[in-house]
Parts: C-alpha cells; structure tokens; sequence
C-alpha cells in the first residue's frame, strides 16, 4: 500500500534544500492550509449534490437534472448564488459577534477536519492526544451557534441557538464515552495508532459487542450533534424559520451551509477512524491471498469509501424518521444512551483488563 509520506518528505526535503527552515516551513503551512480549504470546498458541494439524490431516490424524485449534466453543476450553481448575495446588515444587533460566530462554526469545523487520517501518511495533525484535541475543537462551533441565535436580536433565532446549544452539549457527551470505548479498548489517543490496532481486524468486528453498541451510539449522537434529521429542532423551518441562522445571508449563510455539510463529513471519518480502520483495508484472518488483494486498494478509497458508507447511514435517519420534540430528543439522551454508555464503558474497561478479545 502506498506511503504518502514519502512525497511529504520529498516536498519538505526539496524546499529545505533551496530555502532556509522558517522558508520551508512557511510554505508548507501555506500548501496544507490551501489544500484543506479546497477538499473543504469540494467536499461540500460533493455532499450537497449527493445528499439531494439520495433524498430525491428516497422520495421517488430524480434530484438536480438541469444545470450539467444529470444536475452535476448545481450545487457549484448554488455556491455562486450565494457567494454574490448582499451581506444584509441587521439592525438592534451586536454586530461584532453577528459576524464573528460564522467564523467559529468554521473554524472548529477546519480544526477536525485536519485532524482526519484521509490515507497512509496523509494526515496533517498527530497529536499523541488526537482523539482528546478532535473532542476538544468540536465543541467551539457549540459557541458560533450560541452567539449567533443571541447576537441577531431575534426571538426565533434565540429559540433555535437554546435547542441546539442543548442539544449539542448533551449529545457530545455520548460521543464522548463512545470515543473513550474506543481508546480504553486501543490504549492509545493517537490516530495513526488507531489505525495501526486495527491493521488485523477492525474494532467493529474484534471489539465483541460492546464496540458495537459504541458504534451505534456514536452513530445517534454524532447525527443530533451535526444537527440533521430527525434530530434538527434547532433548524426546524415549520416551527423557527431557519432557526440560529435566519437573520444571516451571503457568504456568513454559506459559512453555516458548508459547515453543516463537513460536520457530516468529519463525524463520519470519526466513526470510520474509531470502528472501521480508518484507511487499514479489510483484512481477514489468514487468508493471506484476500489480504494481499486488498492491500492493493489505494488507502485514500478505504477511507473516503467507509466515511461515504456512514454518510448514507446518516442521511437515512434522516429521510425515514419523524422529526423528535425537544423532550423526547433530551430524553433519549439522558435516560438511555448516557446509561448505556456508561455500562458499556464498564464492559470494554473489563474486556480490556481480563483480555477476552479476539
């Protein structure tokens, strides 16, 4: 399997060789920082367009069919539109926090989402505590959300701000103890370690059911904390307009857009990093052949393919079930998947310590 590494390295040997080290080293932040911008970009279109067709197979419709080819172009379509949109200015408002939480939500979105391994040697940030740091920076765009729906001055973006701000909070505490499953059962924080525990087997399948209960909490809570059906109180548009984000246009309303979209994304790589090996490629006992085979497989597709299967999890909760009440959406949180997070903590921590995995 191919080791991106060996390219970073030549790039920063060859810069090095004709620039001096803070020369190189500006370079190189400015090169990862203009590559994640534009896989940012493109993911999210990518994901718009996608997310529109499944939604349209779900409900016996075609989707985007006009603008390209098979509705290819729409979503670029889109981003034009909104990119030339007038910034309207809110009267009564706290302007300078109307305008800094679009950029909050951003950045903690940017901060996970360099911190995925999207193949081998092809990770921008390792921290021996990466999997502590991904919690850690997620939980800012909880603040973008919270001064947004407070800063327009507006009684129903200031409902929407409280539900999600509720919502968000409480949620991210079962992904919390799904994630600490994870690392009990690894021993380790660190992704590429993560991924390297799982090179003979993947922890869905080597982790006994426990792993998988984490697995399917994960699932119900990283859907509340993106804030997507049927857990989408905070946007509800029969109820609250557009929830936190009505008073917003233009390029800050994009900001929100893409945002929700990358969130899918990151929580998707998350589950994929966490469960399913990241960019390791399936690999089965002793069947040395079939293991071989799959080592051809590029490890950008194992991970991109294994995000995109969460992805379309994800967007089935979605189009199938009923939007929840905030009592029943806080409910489900605190009296189920928080005990039983809690159990099974408990179970990985004792399968850990007695070694009863495979």
């Amino acid at each position: 399997m191919f080791d991106f590494s060996i390219v970073t390295q030549w790039i920063d040997a060859f810069l090095r060789t004709y620039l001096p080290e803070w020369g190189a080293l500006l370079i190189e932040f400015v090169l990862i920082g203009v590559a994640l911008l534009l896989l940012y970009a493109l993911i999210a279109l990518a994901l718009i367009y996608g997310e529109r067709k499944i939604c349209a197979f779900f409900q016996c419709r075609l989707g985007p069919n006009r603008v390209g080819p098979l509705g290819l172009f729409q979503s670029v379509a889109d981003m034009v539109k909104i990119l030339i949109k007038e910034l309207i200015d809110i009267k009564h408002n706290d302007k300078f926090l109307f305008n800094l939480a679009p950029y909050l939500v951003i950045l903690s979105s940017m901060l996970a989402f360099g911190c995925l391994p999207f193949g081998r040697g092809l990770q921008v940030i390792d921290f021996n505590i990466g999997v502590f740091f991904i919690m850690a920076v997620s939980s800012i765009g909880v603040l973008g959300i919270l001064l947004a729906g407070w800063s327009s001055n507006n009684k129903f973006t200031l409902v929407g701000a409280m539900r999600s701000g509720a919502q968000m909070i409480s949620y991210e505490l079962s992904i919390g103890l799904s994630m600490l499953s994870v690392v009990v059962f690894a021993g380790t924080m660190q992704t590429t370690q993560l991924v390297a525990a799982q090179q003979s087997g993947w922890f869905i399948f080597t982790g006994h059911i426990p792993m998988l209960i984490a697995f399917v909490i994960y699932l119900i809570a990283g859907t509340a904390e993106t804030n997507r059906g049927p857990f989408d109180l905070p946007e509800a548009e029969s109820e609250l307009t557009a929830g936190y984000h009505t008073e917003y246009s233009g390029i800050h309303f994009g900001f929100y857009y893409l945002a929700e979209y990358l969130n899918l994304f990151i929580v998707s790589g998350i589950a994929s990093l966490l469960f399913l090996g990241g960019w390791a490629p399936l690999h089965i006992g002793n069947w040395t052949a079939f293991n071989t085979v799959m080592d051809y497989i590029p490890s950008v597709i194992w991970f991109f393919g294994k995000t995109a299967v969460v992805m379309f999890i994800i967007m089935w909760f979605k189009w199938t079930f009923p939007r929840l009440r905030i009592d029943q959406l806080l409910h489900l949180e605190w009296k189920y998947l928080v005990p039983i997070g809690f159990v099974n903590l408990l179970l990985v921590v004792l399968i850990t310590i007695f070694n009863l995995h495979f």
